[in-house]
């Protein structure tokens, strides 16, 4: 039988036994994404929404207790949710917001609360008082917002107090460095849009794109359509409306976690098929499956599943991330495997996550072997003849854990700090891992 990982000497630390072969079936856990979109959603709706399949982690119990903080009635039973919504009006005018490190609940509900008529204080994690908001507080505010930091200009904690809305039918709003600044916004707009609308523009280039369309498509499922209203650039215009619940809605699972099974698929043999997620989901992860095929992998399709094997060695490329930035974490895993150099662009926005996670991959990519040299908004990766064992740092950073476990399918140990903080996102990781794990192929 194989090898299943374990803690040696240091029970902080998970020790994940060289890979020989993996195959089977995983079923996902709800996307965080989406997971707290509609808890928030759910919450701005009128009448009572059933979430079915919703993750239950650590950044959704943030955005849940938040919510109850604020008077919203949430019932949680296992993976289904019941959220009585309050109609865009928070019964509690008065609160102090512990947001942890998730900036899926930190930037849409301070959108939200900015003109909710109370007085709010948000704040989180040592990490979340580095990770800027300031662009969407600028947006907010403009708009006739009294939003104050409390400390460092553009960083939590922030102060919100009640404010009038300023007589206007458009806002502008940067999206190079977050995309969850402008969903913040959108899903707040249906709102605070005066009655011919709110429009809604980007000022310069909007990342992670995807995410955007998909605050787009759940607000579409809440009742409210927003209309794209320039060719070129990135403008949204809002209509003034109130949110509808649709009654019961399912969370996809989780495509961004779907990476690392399908990546373990292509570096150990496979076949791994992971379920929730496939070629009618609305995430714009599910494109790493397409960044693999690339890479040399074979792929498989279904409406709510995908599949990943090894065809031989993977073969380096040169990869815009710009919509993947999430599951561009496991490329980079993932080209310590292949055949030359790989260099992956538009990762600016790892920066300013969990850690700085251009540093943190290039630091523990180092320590398995390879040449890595950084940019502003790129990763360049060698991999070596060879890997070597390594005990990686995560960083408190989930997607560090998870994607480096799959190291090991290079034929050494490898050692993961901290592996309790997957339970950002992923609290059943390593059992899910070592549910695929299979003796050598023969």
């Amino acid at each position: 039988m194989p090898s299943e990982p374990r803690a040696v000497n240091d029970p902080d630390v998970l020790t994940i036994e060289p890979i020989a072969h993996a195959e089977g079936e995983v079923r996902l856990p709800g996307s965080k994404s989406i997971s707290n979109r509609a808890l928030l959603l759910a919450a701005l709706a009128d009448g009572t929404t059933e979430l079915d399949g919703l993750l239950d982690a650590d950044d959704t119990r943030v955005m849940v207790a938040a919510l109850r903080t604020l008077g919203v009635a949430v019932e949680v039973d296992g993976e289904r949710v019941r959220v009585k919504g309050c109609g865009g009006d928070f019964p509690v005018r008065a609160a102090d917001l512990f947001m942890g490190n998730a900036g899926t609940a930190m930037r849409p509900l301070a959108a939200a609360l900015a003109f909710a008529g109370g007085s709010y204080r948000l704040d989180g994690v040592a990490r979340m008082r580095e990770r800027p908001i300031g662009d969407l507080v600028d947006a907010l505010n403009a708009l006739g917002a009294r939003i104050a930091y409390e400390s460092a200009p553009g960083y939590p904690p922030i102060r919100i107090e009640p404010a009038a809305l300023a007589a206007r039918d458009r806002v502008d709003i940067k999206g190079d460095v977050s995309s969850q600044f402008a969903s913040g916004l959108l899903m707040a707009a249906p709102l605070i849009a005066p009655q011919g609308g709110l429009t809604v523009r980007v000022a310069g280039a909007l990342i992670s794109q995807p995410y955007v369309a998909l605050t787009i498509a759940l607000m579409r499922r809440f009742g409210v359509e927003v209309e794209r209203v320039d060719a070129g650039g990135a403008a949204f215009r809002v209509p003034r409306a109130r949110y509808r619940t649709p009654g019961r809605f399912a969370i996809e699972g989780d495509a961004s976690g779907a990476s690392y099974f399908l990546a373990l698929g292509a570096l150990a043999g496979g076949p791994v098929r992971v379920f929730g997620a496939g070629r009618a989901s609305v995430q714009g992860d599910i494109a790493f499956a397409g960044l693999l095929e690339r890479m040399g992998a074979s792929i498989r399709w279904g409406d709510d599943w995908i599949e990943a094997r090894a065809v031989g060695r993977l073969r380096a490329i040169d990869y815009d991330c710009t919509a993947i930035p999430d599951a561009a974490m496991t490329a980079a895993v993932a080209a310590l495997f292949a055949d030359g150099t790989t260099r992956l662009t538009g990762i600016g926005s790892w920066r300013v996550k969990e850690t700085d996670r251009i540093a943190a991959m290039a630091t523990e990519l180092r320590k398995l072997g390879a040449a890595v040299e950084t940019g502003d908004d790129w990763l360049k990766i060698e991999p070596p003849s060879r890997l070597q064992e390594a005990t990686i740092d995560t960083y408190d950073d989930h997607r560090i854990a998870m994607c480096f476990a799959l190291a090991a399918a290079g034929g050494v140990p490898v050692h993961i700090r901290d592996p309790q903080c997957v339970a950002k996102t992923f609290p059943d990781y390593f059992n899910a891992l070592r549910s695929l794990l299979r003796p050598a192929a023969h």
